[in-house]
């Protein structure tokens, strides 16, 4: 009975080793579920290589999470596995084995249900967000929900070449903004990096430009040439954002007089209750 007890001790503290391992990573600036998938990997050594991971790597806070759950994993599994063996050891009939199996069934079904529980999620998160927060270790911020990246906005990092149509411009002459596109950065061939460009600063070719906007249009302008017809995408571009803008700006109004419609009815129908 002790080891079946000791079993669920266990695979309870794994679970929590995993949630709080996600609400690290996530907190870090992954999705919740880019975290989560990341965490089971590690924990389970499924070793899965995508991008994601290439970026969990790439991050030192992300890495030492990572690590440790490696660690954790190489111990935790061993003492799974002789625990369940430990626990049917001794048993000296059927009866007592299938009371066993019936305990080692149901505590697994409770482990499944708090395992899928938000509420843990939601509790560990908090716990997690304030020790971080108090120690500085990184700073918390969701930037795939600040971002929209659930949306049709994302980041690239793009290579700018000889015919490309953002080779050999200033940010002030490219007007990206009136096609919705902000310039975050610049890294030059030497490896400095230009964080926040102004207008005055020179695209070059080389250089590996990192853009945020509208999927569509970035994909579109990080392909886009010299020429004509690169004007020519360049002011369909700048036209396609002010009608955006301009049906924005429609529904807005739309819904403000909608809204003063319904406003007026209230009025109407109380006045005349009166």
């Amino acid at each position: 009975m002790a080891g079946i007890v000791s079993f669920f001790v266990v695979i309870m503290l794994s679970i929590i080793i995993v949630r709080i391992a996600t609400a690290l990573l996530s907190l870090s600036g992954l999705s919740e579920d880019s975290a989560k998938f990341q965490a089971r990997s590690a924990f389970t050594g499924t070793g899965f290589t995508t991008r994601e991971t290439e970026n969990v790597v790439n991050h030192p806070f992300r890495r030492r999470v990572i690590m440790v759950l490696m660690l954790v994993r190489n111990f935790g599994f061993v003492s799974v596995i002789s625990t369940v063996i430990l626990s049917f050891v001794g048993t000296s009939s059927n009866i007592q084995v299938l009371i066993r199996v019936g305990i080692l069934l149901a505590g697994l079904l409770v482990l499944y249900l708090i395992s899928r529980s938000r509420l843990l999620d939601r509790g560990l998160r908090r716990i997690v967000e304030r020790a971080l927060r108090n120690s500085k270790l990184v700073r918390v911020a969701d930037y795939e929900n600040l971002l929209n990246f659930a949306g049709e906005y994302e980041v690239i990092e793009s290579q700018v070449h000889a015919d490309s149509w953002l080779a050999d411009r200033t940010l002030q002459e490219l007007e990206l903004g009136e096609e919705g596109i902000l310039m975050l950065g610049i890294r030059r061939i030497d490896g400095y990096f230009v964080g926040t460009p102004n207008g005055s600063s020179l695209v070059s070719p080389g250089d590996r430009v990192i853009m945020y906007g509208r999927d569509e249009a970035l994909r579109e302008i990080s392909e886009r040439k010299v020429g004509p017809d690169g004007e020519e995408q360049h002011a369909l571009s700048v036209r396609r954002q002010r009608e955006r803008r301009s049906n924005r700006a429609v529904d807005a109004t739309q819904s403000a007089k909608r809204e003063g419609q319904v406003k007026s009815a209230v009025k109407r129908l109380f006045g005349r209750s009166k």
